[in-house]
């Protein structure tokens, strides 16, 4: 039986590619979470890097530890440098569940929140609505195929023995947040303030005729009201991902430098 002799640099290079590869899915959508269990993730984060690995290889130019301190610090790099792109790109598609965090608020859900066992925490209606519809979006638009070729480019962009900018990494993760709450205020502005002049409308509804008690009416109305336009957000909601994605692919590539 013939012996495979694979290079030590070509296995160095593989498990810093799946390094940098598994810690931007285990912070990236729609590959975060409790619901890809990590059993799947981990086989998922190896198979996407075996692809990579040439090309990542090719572009560090011979750059690959071979002894141990070097190995080690190397793969912390590179999980440093895979946290920061999986978070670039969770700040801004973060935006939606932010929205639908906003019209809870707004629309009087915010009380309604619940045990979620799949992210172990509280969770409201609206906001765990906009969550998956973040990942479904992300998975039917093919949304994640861009940002999986986005997180290809950093390896020529920024090669394996490379480091990160802190400087360009702050005023990147600045933007993002920035974009982020500019898509959250877009996406559930006019919800909040069609709420906002139902409170006015029911204020003076309370002034005018106290009996009628607008206090208990603001809840069923509020709800419906909320109900009801969600439904016509839903169909905006596509695009709206699809802008997302290019700035969150933009967003790595500045990371990067490329």
């Amino acid at each position: 039986m013939a012996e495979v002799n694979i290079p030590q640099s070509e296995l160095i290079g593989f498990l810093l590619v799946m390094v940098r590869v598994g810690s931007f899915m285990f912070i990236a959508p729609p590959f975060n979470g409790r619901t890809i269990p990590a059993l799947i993730r981990v086989p998922l984060a190896a198979a996407l890097s075996l692809p990579l690995t040439a090309n990542a290889i090719n572009a560090a130019d011979g750059n690959i530890p071979s002894d141990t301190p070097a190995i080690v610090g190397a793969i912390v790099l590179q999980v440093v440098i895979g946290v920061a792109l999986g978070g670039a790109v969770f700040a801004i598609l973060s935006a939606i569940q932010a929205a639908g965090s906003l019209i809870d608020l707004a629309g009087g859900f915010q009380l309604s929140q619940a045990y979620d066992p799949m992210l172990n925490q509280q969770n409201s209606v609206m906001g765990r609505l906009f969550q998956m519809l973040t990942a479904v979006l992300l998975l039917v638009s093919g949304s994640y195929a861009l940002i999986l070729r986005g997180m290809a480019h950093t390896f020529e962009a920024l090669p394996l023995g490379a480091g990160l900018d802190l400087g360009n990494t702050a005023r990147v993760m600045t933007g993002d947040l920035t974009s982020m709450f500019l898509a959250t205020l877009q996406i559930a502005g006019p919800l909040v303030g069609v709420m906002l002049i139902a409170d006015i409308s029911l204020g003076l509804m309370n002034k005018v005729a106290p009996a009628l008690n607008a206090f208990s009416l603001g809840f069923p109305l509020k709800i419906g009201l909320t109900l009801l336009l969600v439904g016509f957000t839903l169909p905006l909601l596509s695009p709206v991902m699809t802008g997302l994605t290019e700035q969150a692919v933009f967003a790595m590539r500045h990371l990067t430098g490329g």
